[in-house]
């Protein structure tokens, strides 16, 4: 919410075109790219707002490739972003390049 607020204002109703779990609730089976997310369980946002197991939930029940990974000790500071960057550009790139 703070993210969203601050990006794209108050109004919430624009926020559901950026929104991951609504993204991937409306995606076409046609249109489905594997996707990695990754995320440290010392987030601050975690259970309040981040909410990942929605997403989960999302992609098993739609049958969408999610690849989720849960890191300990890490919350989403340049640190975490600097240790899995290299993971991320090497699983997207043949999905990006296509």
């Amino acid at each position: 919410m703070k993210a969203f607020t601050g990006y794209l204002g108050n109004e919430k109703a624009l926020w559901t075109q950026y929104d991951s779990c609504e993204l991937m609730k409306n995606a076409e089976q046609a249109h489905y790219l594997p996707m990695l997310v990754s995320q440290g369980d010392a987030d601050g946002f975690l259970q309040e707002q981040l909410k990942p197991e929605n997403l989960v939930a999302i992609a098993d029940n739609k049958g969408y490739p999610l690849t989720f990974e849960m890191h300990a000790g890490y919350d989403q500071s340049y640190f975490f972003i600097s240790s899995f960057i290299d993971q991320h550009l090497l699983f997207h790139h043949p999905f990006l390049t296509a």
